[in-house]
């Protein structure tokens, strides 16, 4: 069963169970992965599912702040709410410590890593913890090393 599958599995089972939070937030899930499908013209693979997906959790990630930022926590806690759900799709993200650990693992099997080897590292670092990690907090956590 692929990621569209389960969703749409998962959807017919919250809407049974009149779960509204739970199917408003599938629903938008599996019209993003459908518009996605759309819009390439053919089927999504694994991978571009969990991208369109991890799009998704990202912007409830982005509205959750801005709706702390602008005082509105009952749409934040909406936000959290969706992320969670969203987030149970997702392969399981690295802690911050993990993702230091790996970045200090990283710089030391290349050597010395300067200012201007930065981009090209994360590059590297983002293809292969892709899914895995938040872009931000890797790019954060490297610009910290690099620049210390």
């Amino acid at each position: 069963m692929n990621l569209l599958e389960k969703i749409e599995s998962d959807l017919k089972d919250a809407i049974k169970k009149g779960e509204s939070l739970k199917s408003e937030t599938l629903k938008m899930v599996k019209s993003d992965l459908m518009y996605e499908k759309a819009k390439t013209g053919k089927d999504l693979s694994p991978e571009q599912m969990l991208e369109v997906t991890g799009r998704a959790a990202k912007r409830r990630k982005e509205a959750m702040e801005e709706f702390r930022k602008g005082n509105r926590p009952d749409l934040a806690e909406k936000e959290a709410g969706e992320l969670a759900i969203i987030e149970t799709y997702l392969p399981k993200q690295m802690t911050e410590e993990e993702i230091e650990k790996y970045i200090a693992e990283k710089i030391t099997s290349m050597g010395q890593v300067s200012q201007k080897d930065t981009g090209k590292l994360m590059g590297e670092l983002m293809k292969e913890l892709k899914g895995k990690a938040d872009g931000g907090i890797v790019k954060k956590i490297l610009s910290a090393k690099v620049a210390g």
